[in-house]
C-alpha cells in the first residue's frame, strides 16, 4: 500500500491565512466593542493588533494610591478588555478621581523598556491627568508642560528599584516617543507622542521651593543664589514647554 502526503497548494494556503486574519480581526473588533460598552476610551495605533503571540504583561504599583496591577494586558489578538478597564482605573487622575483614555502604544513602550532592561516591576508616579490637575501641577511643580501628553493619556512617569540610567538609555534608543529623564527626582517620563527627549537634573529646581511658584512674583526678598536659581528654572521651563 502506498502512502501519499498531500501538500496544500498556494491558493488554499492563502485562503487559510486570510480566514485566520479575518478571525483575529473579528476578535479584535469584539474586544474593542466590549471596551466601548464599558465606557473605556482606548487609543490605538495602526499596528495595535500586530504584536507577538506571547501575551504582554505589566507589574505596576501606584505610589499615591497603593493600588497594583499585575498580569497580561494584551495578546496577539489585541488588548484584553478586562485588563484595560482595570488599567484605566489604576492609571486614573487620583487628584480628581477621574479615569481617562488608555493608550496601548504607551503601555507597549513601557512594557518593552521593562523587558529590555530586565525590570520585574515599575512604580507609577503619574499617568492620566485632567486639565485642571495639570494646571495645578504646572503652578507648583517645575517641568510640567501646559499641553502635556498626560492630559490625553499618552504619558506615564515611572521609577524603578535599579538601573534607572540604563532604562533611560534603552528608552531613548527605541525612539518610540518622548523620554524625560529626572535623575535628581529619580524617575523617567515615557510617552507615545513625537520622538524627543529632555533631562532635568533638578538641583533644587524641579520642586519650586525657592521663591514660590514661577507663575507669580517671588515671596519675600531673594538672595543672589535664589535669584539665579529662579532664573535658571524659568529658562528650563520655557525650554521644556517648547518641546
Amino acid at each position: 500500500m502506498a502512502y501519499f502526503k498531500v501538500m496544500p497548494d498556494k491558493l488554499s494556503t492563502d485562503r487559510t491565512l486570510e480566514r485566520g486574519d479575518l478571525r483575529e480581526n473579528r476578535a479584535g473588533m469584539r474586544r474593542r466593542d466590549l471596551l466601548l460598552a464599558a465606557g473605556v476610551s482606548l487609543l490605538l495605533t495602526r499596528n495595535a493588533f500586530a504584536r507577538p503571540a506571547e501575551p504582554q504583561r505589566l507589574v505596576l504599583k501606584n505610589t499615591h494610591t497603593g493600588e497594583t496591577f499585575a498580569g497580561p494586558y494584551r495578546d496577539a489578538t489585541g488588548p484584553l478588555p478586562s485588563a484595560v478597564s482595570d488599567l484605566a482605573v489604576f492609571l486614573r487622575d487620583f487628584h480628581a478621581d477621574k479615569t481617562g483614555p488608555v493608550d496601548l502604544a504607551m503601555l507597549d513602550f513601557l512594557a518593552d523598556v521593562m523587558a529590555a532592561t530586565n525590570q520585574s516591576h515599575a512604580t507609577v508616579l503619574s499617568a492620566y491627568r485632567t486639565k485642571a490637575t495639570n494646571e495645578m501641577l504646572a503652578a507648583t511643580t517645575f517641568g510640567v508642560a501646559e499641553h502635556s501628553q498626560h492630559i490625553v493619556g499618552r504619558a506615564i512617569d515611572v521609577t524603578f528599584d535599579r538601573d534607572l540610567a540604563g532604562v533611560e538609555k534603552t528608552a531613548l534608543a527605541m525612539r518610540r516617543g518622548g523620554v524625560g529623564w529626572y535623575p535628581s527626582s529619580h524617575f523617567i517620563h515615557l510617552d507615545s507622542g513625537p520622538t524627543r527627549s529632555w533631562e532635568l537634573d533638578g538641583s533644587g529646581f524641579d520642586r519650586l521651593l525657592i521663591g514660590g511658584s514661577l507663575n507669580g512674583p517671588p515671596h519675600g526678598i531673594l538672595t543672589v543664589r535664589q535669584r539665579m536659581a529662579r532664573l535658571q528654572a524659568l529658562a528650563r521651563r520655557d525650554k521644556l514647554l517648547r518641546k
